[in-house]
């Protein structure tokens, strides 16, 4: 079972809360690439339109060096660093409704 102050742990993270809104949503492995497209674009200033290459890069660093190893330290997070993948199976719903409340609260664009 999973402590809330894990859950607020994770939530507390804008990235992270991006990388769990995401993977809610798909059923088996995203391929961190595509989550990474997702976020830059959720992170994309409307008037900004020459996101750089290095945005892009820092969001994978970020990624793949801290919130998804954070993120895989909860048992229904499966970060596969070799394959390139991230999924959530099997999480609580209690987790369900805490991911689906903050999403409705930030409205990430989509």
């Amino acid at each position: 079972m999973v402590k809330l102050g894990t859950v607020f742990d994770l939530l507390e993270d804008k990235r992270r809360r991006y990388v769990l809104y995401y993977l809610e949503q798909r059923d088996g492995p995203v391929a961190i690439r595509e989550l990474v497209e997702q976020i830059d674009e959720w992170e994309d200033e409307p008037t900004r339109a020459d996101r750089s290459a290095d945005a892009f890069e820092d969001i994978a660093i970020e990624l793949t060096h801290t919130h998804l190893p954070r993120a895989a330290e909860v048992e229904f997070v499966q970060y596969d660093r070799e394959q390139g993948t991230i999924q959530i199976q099997g999480a609580p719903p209690k987790f369900d409704t805490f991911v689906s409340i903050a999403r409705l609260i930030e409205e990430p664009e989509e």
